[in-house]
């Protein structure tokens, strides 16, 4: 990986601080919601954690289940799940929320997920949702198996219902793949699992896929600390020079 690919991956980690206060309102959140996520976005360190040890990094490993792929053509977020870890060992906090979108869920994410168009009809509002969630996160890292998927997600979200920009680091398992399996050509969750031996359970359901994420993510750590990072600044450092 040369420069120029680093430095995009450390843009994408950490965004573009934007400190300027956005004053649009959303019809679908509060304004206690509102003020909530914009002194959330205000606070957020987003560079902290990549000088913290690996073995104490504390991190939310999550996935989201929606209606498709392309958030800005109106495919929205159905399901949140989350587990926290702490170095290498999960720990027994999790998160689980449907969520309200709607509309209709298609028939094939129906197949695939399980959720269907009534299992939402009681489930919290998308801004509702977010802000339990961001509330589970408190100053935790976040972690998500191939990222771009929830980073464009949460991005639209945050937008849609508070008008303000999604400035969580996001850091993906592939980078710790690419460390550790550099010769590895393989990409969804199942195939990691299996190739991992970590049986395949509730695979499609936003809460089993984060579970199913949060084991690999601890296994590929603990391997990245015995090649001798110690940091996610080490991991980055290592991309650099592929």
């Amino acid at each position: 990986m040369g420069v120029e690919s680093f430095l995009q991956y450390m843009r994408d980690l950490y965004g573009k601080v934007n400190s300027s206060v956005l004053h649009a309102t959303s019809s679908g959140s509060n304004s206690q919601q509102i003020a909530f996520m914009r002194q959330l976005q205000k606070d957020l360190k987003v560079e902290v954690a990549s000088r913290l040890p690996l073995n104490n990094l504390k991190a939310v490993v999550f996935d989201i289940e929606t209606t498709g792929f392309l958030p800005d053509k109106g495919d929205q977020i159905i399901s949140i799940g989350a587990v926290k870890v702490q170095g290498c060992q999960i720990l027994e906090d999790q998160f689980y929320s449907l969520v309200n979108a709607g509309v209709e869920i298609p028939e094939e994410i129906s197949r695939l997920t399980g959720i269907q168009t009534k299992d939402l009809q009681d489930a919290p509002s998308l801004s509702d949702a977010l802000v339990q969630f961001f509330e589970f996160i408190d100053e935790d890292t976040l972690v998500a198996h191939h990222s771009s998927h929830e980073k464009s997600f949460m991005q639209s979200a945050c937008w849609k219902s508070f008008k303000t920009p999604f400035k969580h680091r996001i850091v993906d398992t592939a980078f710790l793949f690419k460390i550790v399996e550099p010769n590895i050509r393989i990409f969804t969750l199942e195939d990691w699992c299996e190739f991992s031996d970590i049986p395949v359970i509730d695979r499609h359901h936003a809460l089993g896929d984060a579970k199913l994420t949060a084991i690999l993510w601890c296994h590929y750590l603990e391997r990245a600390q015995q090649l001798g990072c110690r940091t996610l600044q080490d991991i980055y450092e290592r991309l650099a020079l592929r």
